[in-house]
């Protein structure tokens, strides 16, 4: 793709988002107009809610209290699930081993297991950071598994004829190889640690997102209610916009290799 079409395309990609938010803020201006609902606040009351919450530092606390236990979780799981699934891709018959147990645990529902880790660590910053590994571990590990499986033979057919160490093989063929699938199983995990954070933070925490959604809910402050779940929604996008851009990134040795 020529600079001129990556300009185009995204000048029309800024231009769509454009006409969504433009559409989005003239319905939330008129819809509580028309609805007259104390639980459907107008776009005004909201923004008065997010300066007020921004100037008492509120706000600020909150975001930094989910985003920082959200990294820790998703830093330790992608940490963990790409070791262990470069390990379990490489090897067959040890991923055929263990699939029965990671099967079961992958499909146990996350809030399910939650009071267990409540138990064990505490209602604290441990069991929610462990809940948020949980979560985010299987993605990551199931899509490093995917990955090596689908690395071509003859790359490490290549590498092995050089005389490439194992270490080597596995830093320098496998894991580029690997990455793209990495980076999916990577920014399906981020989402998922944003959503478990949250949930964690409505049944027992003093700070955090999910808290602000939770204790304004109950003390109907609609309004501030609706800035957490905005603010949520921003992070997540922008946190998508992220990958997206170390995505292209890590992967643009792929793109010239298939333009040669």
């Amino acid at each position: 793709m020529s600079q001129g079409d990556k300009k185009e395309n995204l000048v029309g990609r800024f231009f769509e988002i454009s006409i969504i938010l433009i559409v989005i803020i003239i319905a939330w201006l008129f819809i509580p107009l028309k609805a007259q609902n104390m639980f459907v606040p107008s776009l005004f009351t909201i923004l008065g809610a997010f300066k007020e919450l921004t100037l008492n530092g509120e706000l600020w606390i909150d975001i930094v209290t989910s985003l920082k236990l959200s990294f820790l979780g998703l830093l330790i799981s992608t940490v963990a699930g790409i070791a262990l699934g470069l390990l379990l891709g490489w090897f067959v018959k040890l991923e055929r081993y263990l699939d029965t147990v990671l099967q079961i645990m992958r499909n146990t529902p996350v809030l399910s297991v939650l009071p267990i880790f409540v138990i064990a660590l505490g209602i604290g910053d441990m069991s929610k950071i462990a809940i948020i590994v949980w979560a985010t571990f299987f993605p990551i590990l199931l899509n490093t598994i995917q990955g090596v499986k689908n690395v071509d033979s003859t790359l490490i057919r290549a590498a092995e004829s050089m005389g490439i160490a194992r270490v080597g093989l596995f830093l320098k063929v496998v894991l580029p190889a690997s990455s793209p699938f990495i980076i999916a199983g990577f920014r399906l995990s981020a989402g998922v640690s944003l959503l478990v954070i949250v949930a964690a933070e409505m049944l027992g925490a003093n700070h955090g997102l999910g808290f602000m959604i939770f204790n304004y809910q109950h003390s109907y402050q609609i309004p501030k209610m609706y800035v957490g779940i905005i603010t949520l929604a921003v992070i997540g996008v922008l946190l998508n916009l992220l990958i997206v851009k170390l995505e292209a990134k890590l992967t643009r040795w792929q793109e010239k290799a298939n333009a040669n």
